[in-house]
């Protein structure tokens, strides 16, 4: 599925993907069995929007709304659908 075409995918995380908060790095990660992502930036915050009840145009828009400032246009939609490609998320 390609995200930036369809304006009904409410994406989710895969069911093997969990997001946590790693105490000794410090950081976010996503944890899947054999492999611990490190997520850098506001990824956490694409990431919890990513629960199925929401379409990428309306996560879009609640980021917006969060980040003035910051380029959603251009890169939220590029993320999901890296975050798709990578099987992180449905």
């Amino acid at each position: 599925m390609n995200a930036r075409h369809s304006d009904l995918w409410c994406p989710r995380r895969a069911p093997a993907v969990v997001l946590r908060h790693d105490r000794t790095r410090g950081k976010d990660v996503l944890l899947m069995p054999e492999r611990v992502v490190v997520l850098e930036g506001s990824a956490r915050s694409v990431i919890e929007l990513c629960d199925g009840t929401r379409t990428v145009a309306r996560i879009a828009d609640e980021l917006r709304e969060r980040f003035p400032a910051a380029p959603v246009d251009t890169e939220v939609s590029a993320f999901i659908e890296r975050l798709h490609k990578e099987g992180w998320i449905r």
